[in-house]
């Protein structure tokens, strides 16, 4: 099943240190929520690829889609558990646009002005994923609909909402937080929160 199996646990039980678990699905963003026409949304995916290629909403679901559950958790100390996703697969992305050699980090950018980083071997994690499903559902706006990065192992605002553009890389760039003082990791198992340890940035909730 993709998804599985999961790395060794890092914690002493499923909950990742320092988080507590909910069942509401909170809604965080930039305070920006952009309404994109599907019929106007498209996904660029080009840098250090040897088929760049810009996909319309129709090509984008025409690729093979995914079907995966996982646990999904915010840097602002809460978890949720067997949140059910559907999309395309990060992998299936790399093998459409097939990576360069050089190419070793991916940067996300999206439709609110977000961005943010994540080395390439954490996006061809097999639970990757450009989901637009929910639970069955189309993906609601409040959670990045139309489409939303999904990297279950890393702290939620690794996967941007409102997805617009994946650059491929061949050197980290930081992205909206990072630049901000989180960290550049986000690894939920070793709560790593921050640049400096134990020290929230500025305007952290």
């Amino acid at each position: 099943m993709a998804g599985q199996p999961r790395p060794a646990m890092r914690s002493t039980g499923r909950l990742p240190p320092g988080q507590r678990q909910i069942h509401n699905f909170p809604v965080l963003d930039l305070g920006l929520r952009p309404e994109v026409p599907l019929d106007k949304w498209d996904l660029k995916i080009h840098g250090q690829v040897r088929n760049p290629v810009t996909l319309d909403w129709q090509q984008f679901l025409a690729l093979p889609q995914l079907k995966d559950v996982s646990d999904f958790h915010c840097v602002t100390t809460w978890s949720q558990f067997d949140l059910a996703w559907e999309g395309v697969a990060f992998f299936t992305i790399a093998e459409l646009v097939k990576p360069k050699p050089e190419a070793n980090h991916v940067f996300f950018n999206s439709y609110d002005g977000y961005s943010t980083n994540n080395p390439l071997e954490v996006c061809l994690d097999d639970d990757v994923l450009i989901a637009h499903k929910w639970n069955g559902k189309p993906l609601p706006i409040e959670h990045g609909g139309p489409a939303r990065v999904i990297i279950p192992k890393r702290y939620a605002w690794k996967g941007a909402k409102f997805i617009r553009e994946i650059t491929f890389l061949d050197r980290d760039m930081p992205g909206f937080w990072e630049l901000r003082g989180y960290s550049n990791t986000a690894d939920p198992w070793s709560e790593d929160r921050f640049a400096v340890k134990n020290q929230p940035p500025p305007g952290f909730p």
